[in-house]
């Protein structure tokens, strides 16, 4: 008697042992297809934003991606087919083994991209240090992946009972005996291996038609989540499907370089803002290191490849690790020379800046006091140690004197933008050396508001210089639109335009660019550069 209940027992658990794992596969069947569906459903959804988080293995690879929009469309739509497909057979339990295989590899894709120890943007509830969710459902398709198809209740095991059952009625004799009592000709046995079949066609017609909740979780899509994949959306304000081509380039000597150039702002956390006393506070808190690393990627899939920043502790800090991720863009130094030290230029060489300019306040003031000598050296310095050289400038005279004086820089910087904006004071009132004017609570006077108070005669001198031009402070710090500084600074000579700018704003400057360049032009000047 003892005996025939342990023998019972045993042959509940063993009963038992398949519910469990067909649910488990059920379950995780459910998860991968739902992914799968909701982000088919919804229009916005790209994997770029999580792709943009990489930071650990093949990040260089994952970042190729998204600046590709190609290669980011294809990554997109297997991803979300993947996802589909995999759910469904895993669900159904239709080729279980090469589903759970399958999504063992796609899950260590979304744990190499973005793992629960390196510090990301998109890490959500679900990481717990090494361990996370991708890793746990990972684990239960091992499993599943090396349970036998007879063994989980699932279309697989139907099949495999027919199959087996035609080979008993073609030889009878055969000694294959491996078929389950219970036969294809069960009732019950066909029932439990399609049960979940009426509530898949539930699940998929009922999200498909996108009714009430569904909306709901298109909402939970916006918001970052490392642990299903990419379940975010592409960002409202860069999708780079928007883009309409890559930013073309110029050559500075041999240096390739992107013809919108990016400021050091963001780094810098320094802005011209009038009588605004918060912007430059402001942009220190909204430009972490990993904001600007993520700017960085942003300027990258839109084609530009160089950028220019301070030499200071952290710019080195940010584009070593950027350059680390697989990053690609160079670094223009921004130098600031005084009299013979040359010591902050030594740094951009040291930490491998492409090119180096003095920094034009300083050079304005050079000029300024007729030190000219003071402005030979660091250029002739910079370029005898293999980068591009050049100096920035606020006043006109700033070139003017360099040719005059026999200084050949590689390219000069001078800021260009007309003064059709409200906040621009009277001409009357300008001072030539901008650096050196005071400011004034007066708005007719000198505030922080103009930066180039010579366009006409900084058109004309260009028209006959064969030194490449980086125009720069072309949008008075934001009083003109960049439509219209773009086009004003290119058709008046301009080579490359220096522009600060905000993610948020990069797709449309680029487009901006694409489209101007694109165009006719009335530009007089050749293009050097």
């Amino acid at each position: 008697m003892q005996l025939d209940e342990n023998k019972m027992k045993r042959e509940n658990q063993a009963n038992i042992k398949p519910i469990v794992l067909t649910v488990l596969r059920i379950l995780v069947g459910w998860h991968f297809l739902y992914e799968g569906i909701i982000k088919l459903a919804a229009p916005d959804w790209s994997s770029y934003s999580y792709l943009m988080e990489s930071k650990w293995l093949f990040s260089g690879f994952f970042h190729w991606i998204i600046a590709h929009p190609t290669a980011l469309a294809v990554a997109d739509f297997l991803n979300v087919w993947g996802l589909i497909l995999i759910g469904t057979g895993l669900f159904l339990g239709i080729f279980t083994r090469v589903s759970s295989i399958s999504g063992v590899l796609l899950l260590f894709l979304y744990y190499v991209a973005n793992p629960p120890f390196v510090h990301s943007n998109a890490i959500a509830e679900g990481h717990y240090f090494i361990i996370n969710k991708d890793m746990i459902e990972a684990g239960i398709l091992i499993v599943l992946a090396s349970i036998r198809k007879d063994y989980l209740w699932s279309i697989d095991r139907l099949l495999k009972i027919f199959i087996q059952k035609r080979k008993e009625k073609k030889f009878p004799e055969s000694d294959n005996h491996e078929i389950l009592e219970t036969g294809v000709n069960s009732r019950r046995e066909l029932i439990k291996n399609l049960a979940v079949v009426p509530v898949f066609g539930g699940v998929f017609f009922g999200m498909a038609k996108k009714i009430g909740w569904l909306s709901f979780e298109e909402e939970g899509l916006k918001k970052p989540d490392a642990i299903t994949s990419a379940s975010m959306m592409t960002r409202k304000d860069f999708d780079i499907t928007e883009l309409k081509g890559k930013v073309s380039t110029g050559k500075i000597r041999n240096v390739e370089i992107s013809r919108i150039i990016p400021g050091g702002n963001l780094v810098a956390g320094f802005a011209h803002a009038r009588d605004l006393i918060y912007v430059s506070t402001w942009i220190k808190n909204y430009f972490t290191d990993e904001k600007v690393i993520e700017t960085l990627w942003m300027y990258e899939a839109c084609g530009i490849n160089t950028t220019i920043m301070r030499t200071d502790e952290q710019t080195m800090r940010i584009l070593k690790e950027y350059w680390k991720r697989g990053g690609k863009i160079r670094w223009l130094a921004q130098t600031y020379p005084k009299d013979d030290d040359l010591s902050n230029i030594q740094i951009a060489i040291d930490n491998g800046a492409i090119g180096a300019f003095v920094m034009g306040n300083i050079a304005d003031k050079i000029v300024y006091n007729n030190q000219l000598e003071f402005l030979a050296k660091p250029i002739e310095f910079i370029k005898s140690q293999g980068l591009i050289a050049g100096t920035a400038a606020h006043s006109i005279k700033v070139p003017q004197r360099c040719i005059e004086y026999g200084i050949e820089p590689d390219f000069f910087m001078k800021t260009m933008h007309h003064d059709q904006y409200w906040s621009a004071h009277p001409k009357e009132n300008r001072n030539e050396y901008v650096v050196n004017a005071s400011s004034s609570l007066d708005h007719n006077q000198q505030h922080d508001n103009i930066w180039c108070v010579d366009s006409e005669d900084t058109a004309a001198f260009f028209k006959t210089c064969k030194i490449p031009w980086i125009a720069y402070k072309i949008l008075a710090a934001g009083a003109i639109k960049p439509d219209d500084g773009f086009k004003y600074a290119f058709e008046n000579g301009a080579d490359f335009l220096c522009v600060g700018m905000f993610d948020f704003q990069i797709i449309d400057n680029a487009n901006i660019a694409h489209n101007i360049l694109n165009s006719d032009l009335n530009r007089e000047r050749k293009w050097f550069g």
